[in-house]
């Protein structure tokens, strides 16, 4: 209670001096950092010979981040969930399609924070609220699954939580709207959002966005804020990837990243044109069919 009360104070007083374009502008120099990263390990410090081609493939690489992105735009969440199952049916070994959704996420999040930016869908008090929390929790959660555990354990446990999520946003759908009331306990939900992404390569938009939107937070607002604060939270779980992982599979990445870029301001636009309410039963159906189907996957 008083870490939260701590983190509250902290943003409060930082708001005042933050604006949307410093917000914008690290998301700017991170995602350069990163591309210089992965040009100078790929091209430069590759061991294996790098070649490229536009086929079949590679197109399908860009449909799956096109549509995952469009997906989490627009519904602020099920971009991790929504492309690692697209891949894999494109023939993509689970841990390769895991480590390539994880890195290409970062720039496709990147664009799409910058878009809600730019819509104004970001409330600055909550984004300070939850992201400092989320990336703690990602970070942690990287390390955990790079160098201890396995996160396919969790992922049962995970999916019936998001499952139960899913079907209490259904019914609040099918409610009169409820008056908006002050978000408490942001910290935690960040954390705990931020840990489970990173072991069971997605989660941070269908917890965090979730529980906002179940609390009362307008659906705009709460995608707009989770996918901006979504970067952040990826970038630096990534970080903790790559440097225990490598960099692999570079081929799907970029195809990811210009389905996901070309997705991002669309979805972006979406999230502001949808009713509220409207919204809220897409997001709740969205959780519903995604992880009913992670769950058969250990039930069947």
């Amino acid at each position: 209670m008083q870490e939260e009360t701590y983190l509250r104070r902290t943003a409060n007083a930082a708001v005042g001096k933050m604006e949307f374009r410093h917000i914008s502008t690290l998301i700017l120099i991170l995602k350069g950092a990163l591309v210089i990263f992965l040009v100078a390990n790929v091209f430069f410090f590759s061991k294996r010979a790098q070649g490229f081609s536009i086929d079949y493939a590679f197109l399908g690489y860009i449909l799956a981040g096109f549509v995952a992105q469009m997906i989490d735009g627009a519904l602020g969440m099920a971009y991790g969930v929504s492309c690692s199952t697209l891949l894999m049916k494109l023939g993509i070994p689970p841990a390769i399609a895991t480590a390539s959704v994880h890195t290409a996420e970062v720039f496709t999040t990147g664009v799409s924070g910058l878009s809600h930016l730019y819509m104004g869908n970001v409330d600055k008090k909550l984004f300070l609220r939850v992201v400092i929390p989320g990336v703690l929790g990602a970070v942690i959660g990287a390390y955990v699954v790079s160098e201890l555990i396995n996160g396919q354990t969790f992922k049962p446990y995970v999916s019936g939580y998001l499952l139960f999520l899913g079907v209490l946003l259904l019914v609040k759908s099918l409610r009169k709207p409820q008056e908006p009331r002050p978000i408490k306990r942001v910290a935690p939900l960040g954390f705990i959002g931020g840990f489970l992404d990173a072991i069971g390569g997605g989660g941070w938009g269908p917890i965090v966005t979730s529980n906002l939107v179940s609390r009362g937070k307008s659906p705009k607002e709460a995608i707009g804020t989770v996918n901006t604060a979504e970067f952040f939270v990826t970038f630096f779980g990534t970080g903790v990837f790559l440097f225990f992982l490598g960099v692999d599979s570079w081929k799907v990445i970029v195809g990811l990243i210009i389905g996901g870029v070309i997705a991002a301001p669309i979805g972006a636009v979406l999230a502001t044109r949808i009713k509220a309410k409207h919204l809220m039963f897409l997001v709740g159906l969205v959780i519903i069919i995604t992880q009913a189907y992670t769950l058969s996957k250990y039930i069947l």
